[in-house]
């Protein structure tokens, strides 16, 4: 089981380098403490500060060297070209292989945007073949959606971009299966749906004769040093319907509670934990990120 780290992004804050810096020490704190991967997400046209993810994960790599990294992008809402072009980047100034993380995006988000997110499926699938042709080495005409006519990039990625989609439902699931060895659970799942997700996945996978490299899930977590306290800094935010997700879904209690849910989700098959904190204390959440990094280290024990 490898664990690693998704930078929440969104922090209500007076001023706005404060937000960057919280991401920043974040960072630093997951890398001593060993975990295996970093990753931050994509949000737009948003009322409070949220931190884009490209010239974010950038300044954080001087905090994170050498390990496996990347970002969600919802990619509807990106032109392909350019991704492609800022993934080969962030690819050569990182020291680990970049993980793209990827999703259809919200419609609310392709209006405020001008992009008709009626066809984000079409367009989904459309600019993850174009990317991987261009960081290939490919010249690519295509003019499914972007009318693009002998596009290029560099530099190229100095090794292949990994690709996890995130998917629930089961359409979703069979494109997944389909277009990549990679596999991304929603945080919003309880352990129970979590395993029938899984076992779909799995079957889908059986059915084209694929054999999955990754199957990872985002957790929201809070970790304290005993099961009370965790449960007492976590009430408030339960109590304000934190992001939608069901409290069963979440990952809440003492570094020995936490060690146990995550063992039992390698049980059911996943290869992988993304971490995002529950708490926007700054010191809530460095304490959590550190006792990731004894229970990532017991499971390599």
């Amino acid at each position: 089981m490898r664990i690693g780290m998704s930078v929440s992004s969104s922090f209500s804050v007076a001023n706005p380098r404060d937000g960057a810096r919280y991401m920043i020490e974040r960072a630093r704190t997951a890398y001593e403490a060993g975990l295996d991967h970093l990753f931050v997400g994509d949000h737009h046209v948003t009322p409070s500060p949220y931190y884009q993810n490209t010239p974010m994960i950038a300044r954080m790599l001087a905090e994170w060297p050498d390990r496996p990294f990347g970002a969600l992008y919802l990619l509807p809402l990106w032109h392909p070209v350019l991704l492609a072009e800022q993934i080969g980047t962030l690819a050569a100034i990182g020291g680990g292989r970049f993980i793209l993380q990827c999703g259809l995006g919200d419609h609310r988000q392709g209006k405020a945007m001008g992009i008709d997110m009626t066809q984000r499926a079409g367009m989904f699938e459309a600019g993850l073949d174009i990317m991987q042709r261009l960081w290939s080495g490919e010249t690519v005409t295509d003019n499914r959606y972007w009318n693009l006519f002998d596009a290029r990039i560099s530099p190229l990625p100095p090794e292949a971009i990994e690709v996890w989609i995130g998917a629930v439902a089961q359409s979703a699931i069979d494109r997944t299966a389909r277009l990549s060895s990679g596999w991304l659970a929603a945080p919003s799942l309880t352990f129970d749906e979590a395993r029938d997700a899984i076992q779909r996945y799995h079957t889908a996978c059986v059915d084209r004769g694929q054999t999955p490299a990754t199957k990872a899930i985002r957790r929201d977590v809070l970790i304290g040093a005993n099961s009370q306290d965790a449960r007492a800094v976590a009430e408030p935010y339960i109590q304000n319907n934190y992001r939608g997700i069901k409290p069963d879904a979440l990952m809440i209690g003492s570094p020995a509670e936490v060690e146990e849910e995550i063992g039992q989700l390698a049980e059911l098959g996943f290869t992988d934990v993304c971490a995002r904190n529950i708490t926007s204390d700054q010191r809530q959440a460095i304490e959590t990120i550190s006792h990731l990094g004894d229970i990532r280290a017991s499971f390599s024990s």
